[in-house]
């Protein structure tokens, strides 16, 4: 005997628990984080202080920022034995460095079996600052470079780019990635969030949840996007070429990267932010070509905004990172950079 059963594609329309650490409204193009909208906070905030606010549950005074940017700082500098993990693994794609190197980061954490909520927090805290680290160290490894030791006068953003090349980028660059890692750091239940509430279901300790995460993000269905995008604005070269590029994918039934989204019926509301950094950019550069390339592509698909295909926050996201001459390989690295806060909330709610 069977009964009927309704099977649903993804995690679309599926409930698994409350939560009190985002809100979507996916047909009015609406995203709250712990009840703040995010236009608010991309205008008025800055990652630290949206993950002490994803961490902690409420904004922090400035005393307690003062404290958790400490916290942050000193987390960054990785154990010795991580960077030879990294190095023995440097041929590897950056998020399996990623991964293996959190993976090697739980052997070095004191409080790796502690799954209580306090253990769980510190956890969190010293996991997003050791992030940055990772992808920066593994950076210059694979170019025979030696880490550069990050530094404590600098912010979360403008750390991680220092890092990367040894010297500080301007303001505006600094900002860009920093709203950047805002953006992305926290979006419900998503595909790498429900897989970590999977492993934590099981009781597991905080960094295998976080593995689990990483390697479901590295899937180009889930955090692919950006690096698409960038290479298809590559591959389309001038804005004059958008049309016919976009007719022939769409005649072939292949998709149009950067479009569409499993829960926004409207555009994205993260995407007008990262649209307005990739103009302000490329004109303070003087690099604007991909900008005007991709302001044609959303141009010429605004027909299908009426079956509510809208571009996502990864349409304008790589012509950023590109503008800032990183690697394409690390683009899902930055997006985990920027959710790793957001992971470890939905941990701690599942716990």
């Amino acid at each position: 005997m069977t009964t009927d059963i309704t099977l649903y594609r993804g995690l679309k329309d599926v409930y698994l628990d409350t939560t009190e650490s985002s809100f979507i409204d996916g047909e009015e193009g609406v995203l709250l984080y712990r009840g703040y909208n995010i236009h608010d906070l991309a205008a008025k905030s800055n990652f630290e202080e949206v993950s002490y606010l994803l961490l902690h549950g409420v904004l922090p005074k400035k005393a307690e920022l003062a404290a958790f940017h400490d916290r942050l700082v000193a987390a960054r500098k990785l154990p010795p034995e991580v960077i030879e993990v990294i190095k023995l693994v440097q041929k590897a794609h950056p998020m399996d460095v990623l991964r293996t190197a959190v993976s090697a980061l739980s052997a070095y954490d004191p409080e790796t079996e502690d799954n209580s909520r306090e253990a769980n927090i510190r956890k969190s805290e010293r996991l997003t600052g050791q992030f940055p680290t990772i992808v920066a160290a593994h950076y210059r490894i694979r170019q025979g470079q030696e880490p550069i030791e990050p530094r404590s006068d600098l912010s979360h953003a403008a750390n991680f780019l220092y890092m990367l090349e040894g010297r500080e980028r301007s303001e505006d660059a600094v900002r860009a990635i920093d709203l950047d890692f805002l953006l992305h750091a926290e979006h419900g239940a998503n595909a790498s969030a429900f897989a970590a509430r999977v492993t934590t279901s099981t009781l597991s300790d905080l960094h295998s949840s976080i593995v689990t995460a990483i390697g479901t993000l590295k899937g180009p269905l889930h955090g692919g996007a950006a690096e698409a995008v960038q290479e298809m604005t590559e591959e389309i070269g001038e804005p004059e070429n958008a049309e016919e590029y976009i007719r022939k994918r769409l005649d072939a039934k292949d998709r149009v990267m950067g479009f569409g989204h499993r829960v926004y019926r409207a555009e994205d509301p993260r995407a007008r932010h990262m649209r307005e950094k990739s103009r302000a950019l490329g004109e303070e550069l003087g690099r604007e070509k991909w900008y005007q390339i991709l302001q044609q592509v959303e141009k010429d698909m605004s027909p299908y905004q009426s079956r509510g295909i809208f571009v996502n926050v990864d349409f304008y996201a790589g012509s950023v990172y590109a503008l800032l001459d990183l690697p394409k390989d690390i683009f899902v690295p930055l997006f985990a950079i920027g959710r790793i806060p957001g992971w470890c909330t939905e941990i701690l709610e599942q716990y």
